[in-house]
């Protein structure tokens, strides 16, 4: 009797040392959660249809300028961008005092380019819009942040800071 009762201790204990042994740790979901989102990432700039939303501007000469309660896109596709972006900074010429809307373009662009570097996507896009040319520099890291710089014939060039997501989520809102 002591002998059944030993091994089924023993064969109860195994089983639940297999079933501790199995459930993974916070840094292993962690590092799961990481590569999953990189693998989204790379999906979303590799389809080259995912819009920047902008959480930061980072004008030439100014303050850093919070863009959580604007609203503020640039939505990239091969065949058309399109900006809803606000603008802080020097205007040089074409336009007029009280009449600057922000960084409202929309067009095919000239140029769209993707490399993949160590870090990021860098993705380059020529844009001529109504009445200026607009060139905009995607840095995309692989956890999804983002940084884009537009400059333009007509402004300083200017910053932002935000993340890139999937085109249907920005239409829903």
């Amino acid at each position: 009797m002591k002998i059944k009762r030993t091994i089924s201790v023993i064969f109860l204990s195994l089983i639940m040392a297999a079933g501790y042994s199995q459930e993974k740790s916070k840094k292993q979901l962690r590092e799961e959660r990481k590569i999953e989102k990189q693998k989204q990432i790379a999906a979303l700039v590799d389809s080259k249809e995912f819009v920047f939303v902008g959480r930061t501007a980072l004008p030439q000469g100014f303050r850093t300028m919070d863009l959580t309660t604007n609203p503020n896109y640039v939505q990239f596709r091969p065949d058309n961008i399109k900006s809803e972006m606000p603008f802080f900074g020097r205007a040089f010429s074409g336009v007029g005092y009280g009449s600057d809307v922000g960084l409202h373009f929309e067009g095919t662009p000239r140029e769209f380019s993707v490399e993949k570097g160590k870090k990021s996507y860098q993705i380059k896009a020529v844009v001529r819009g109504e009445k200026d040319t607009y060139t905009l520099l995607l840095s995309v890291f692989f956890e999804g942040s983002a940084t884009l710089s537009i400059s333009s014939n007509n402004r300083s060039t200017i910053s932002y800071n935000g993340d890139i997501t999937a085109i249907e989520k920005i239409e829903a809102k």
